[in-house]
Formats: structure tokens, C-alpha cells, sequence
């Protein structure tokens, strides 16, 4: 029995999401061709993001591919789970969390026992038929 295709990212908070984006480009193109790169990446840019601001300590981003599922799981020191704010439109934020909602197939944040979990799934596309004449 094959393992999926699995990846662990760690980072310094410090130092931005450019290595993150970079590494989950990388694994996307080798083991899940299908998903949607940019909205990945840019949901990759959030989560460390927010790691980044929210947390005093570690992050960690891991990828997952199945045949038909992408997971992208980031755990880290905070036990406080994101909190949507409303959206500041003159530069004070709170887009983030509504865009990782928006454009991952499902979001989960569970509680670990150093922090919280924060996933997010993406199915394959069903392939359609083009439409009949």
C-alpha cells in the first residue's frame, strides 16, 4: 500500500510566507497537478500570514495529496482559533480569513494540545462533457 504524497513546512514567523509558497508550488506541480495554484498559494499566503501576526511561537504547514484530495493543514502555538473581522477597505485588513473561507472546499480549526490546527480541502474537479449539440 503507497503512502500519499505528504510534506511538513517549517518556518520562522519572521521570515514570511516566500519559502511556504515556494515549497507548496513545488509539491502541487509533482503530486497534484489538478488544484487550483493560485488560490492554494494564496491561501498558503494567509495562513502563514496570520501565523505569523497571531502567534508568539512556531508554525508548521503540512500538504497532503490523494488521488482526488488536497489537504493543507497549518498547526501552530496559538490555541486561539482566527476570528473573521470585518473587511477595512483604507489598509487595516480583514480579508484574510473570508478569503481562505471563500476559496478552500472545506475549512476546519480543531484544537491540538500546543495550539490549534487550521485545515483546509480541496476536492479534484469533476471532469464534465461537453454539452450535447
Amino acid at each position: 500500500m503507497n503512502a500519499e504524497p505528504h510534506v511538513v513546512i517549517e518556518d520562522s514567523p519572521h521570515r514570511g510566507s516566500a519559502g511556504a509558497r515556494r515549497a507548496t508550488a513545488e509539491f502541487l506541480s509533482l503530486h497534484c497537478a489538478w488544484a487550483d495554484l493560485d488560490a492554494v498559494l494564496l491561501v498558503v499566503s494567509e495562513l502563514v500570514t496570520n501565523a505569523a501576526l497571531h502567534t508568539t511561537g512556531w508554525w508548521r504547514l503540512h500538504l497532503t495529496a490523494g488521488a482526488d484530495t488536497l489537504v493543507l493543514a497549518m498547526d501552530d502555538s496559538s490555541p486561539l482559533p482566527p476570528v473573521p473581522r470585518e473587511p477595512d477597505f483604507t489598509g487595516g485588513g480583514g480579508f484574510g480569513w473570508h478569503l481562505v473561507l471563500k476559496l478552500a472546499g472545506r475549512v476546519e480549526v480543531c484544537p491540538l494540545p500546543y495550539g490549534k490546527r487550521v485545515q483546509a480541502t480541496w476536492m479534484r474537479p469533476v471532469a464534465t462533457a461537453p454539452a450535447g449539440c
